[in-house]
């Protein structure tokens, strides 16, 4: 059977830090020039492709001699700048050599978190695409805080094959793939060639981080590629280091491992709803309201609320959790928290007394809800 890539018409690229910067000891300028020549062959064969590229905070660090990730936010920010500025002069040089345009991308959590900066996002990116420009997107760890940073670029990577609607997500890495353990650990470990994105046993045996320079692991690949299948987009997860992989995977070879998307293909607007990785705040829902979201399709009214946890506006994303404070359901709230304290247990024909107006008779519309 042949791999996935080879029928994908829109493909994202992931690569890591310990690749661009030949594992921390600054960019590494061959390497990229390979990914390019890849990419410009994978061009030629009808692919549009975006890359995800690690790397500005690593290059950072060894353009000012720092042998350690920094701590301290301004330092990593300050790296990041000073970094960012080498990475994308080396990608325009090595995509400039194969006839290829190049657009610098610098997102944060906040870019797409609002809704219309969403929207922006995706229309600029599908721009560039039309206009045979490879968009070269890092996260801006420039002006990152921890309350909007992605935490990864792996993360960064499948959000972005949701927003472009890509069909594939490849993640390179200086691992061969997914094993059944950690290789450097156990020689029994073998490798895992096809699984099905967002198999829990997956989350596992994916062990932790994989080395000093890179913020991720294989659990993020794993967790990236379980939301890339919230698109229908399958994943593949292979090492950087392997000759040609790119072409090689395009022309149908498997290699790796190959994580295939088996959930439905969430709408557009629920695919932003649930890739939200900051929330505003939590409705705790009875056992009646959570067997009508789960098994009627129905939208959250007022009376299944138990408690509210957080403080949010209207139109803010909020998760609606159980009892037991399992996740069940996220979506766009029609009432502020204030609001929702004083109609919670009540039903929707009590709204315009307590409150004086009505807006809408559901807390959460189906439409704009998405399950979890």
């Amino acid at each position: 059977m042949r791999g996935v890539v080879a029928t994908a018409r829109r493909v994202v690229v992931k690569v890591g830090s310990s690749l661009v910067t030949n594992d921390g000891r600054g960019l590494d300028l061959d390497a990229i020039a390979r990914w390019a020549r890849q990419v410009a062959v994978l061009h030629s064969m009808g692919k549009q492709v975006l890359l995800v590229s690690s790397g500005a905070i690593a290059a950072g660090m060894q353009r000012l001699g720092w042998r350690t990730r920094p701590r301290q936010l301004h330092e990593l920010q300050a790296a990041a700048a000073v970094g960012q500025m080498g990475l994308a002069q080396a990608y325009e040089s090595s995509f400039g050599a194969q006839g290829l345009r190049t657009a610098q991308i610098l997102l944060t959590h906040a870019d797409l978190a609002d809704r219309e900066r969403y929207l922006n996002a995706r229309s600029t990116l599908v721009a560039l695409l039309r206009l045979n420009v490879v968009p070269v997107i890092n996260e801006n760890d420039t002006v990152v805080t921890d309350e909007i940073k992605f935490g990864d670029n792996d993360t960064l990577a499948a959000l972005v094959t949701n927003l472009v609607e890509a069909d594939v997500l490849v993640i390179l890495t200086d691992q061969r793939g997914l094993f059944s353990a950690d290789p450097r650990r156990d020689p029994a470990a073998t490798l895992i060639e096809y699984a099905q994105a967002g198999d829990p046993h997956l989350e596992t045996i994916a062990g932790g981080a994989g080395s000093a320079i890179a913020r991720g692991g294989m659990i993020t690949k794993v967790r990236a590629a379980k939301r890339a299948a919230r698109s229908g987009a399958h994943t593949v997860i292979a090492s950087g280091r392997e000759p040609d992989v790119l072409v090689r995977l395009a022309r149908g070879e498997r290699i790796g491992t190959e994580l295939i998307a088996s959930m439905p293909v969430l709408a557009a607007r629920k695919q932003w709803l649930a890739d939200h990785l900051q929330l505003k705040g939590r409705v705790v829902i009875d056992a009646g309201a959570v067997h009508a979201l789960r098994a009627e399709g129905k939208s959250l009214l007022p009376i299944g609320v138990l408690d509210v946890q957080g403080e949010f506006a209207r139109g803010d994303v909020v998760a609606c959790v159980d009892e037991q404070g399992r996740e069940v359901a996220r979506g766009l709230v029609n009432y502020s928290s204030a609001q929702t304290r004083l109609i919670a247990r009540r039903p929707s024909s009590d709204i315009e007394a307590v409150l004086g107006f009505i807006d809408e008779p559901e807390l959460i519309h189906r439409d704009n809800m998405v399950l979890t």
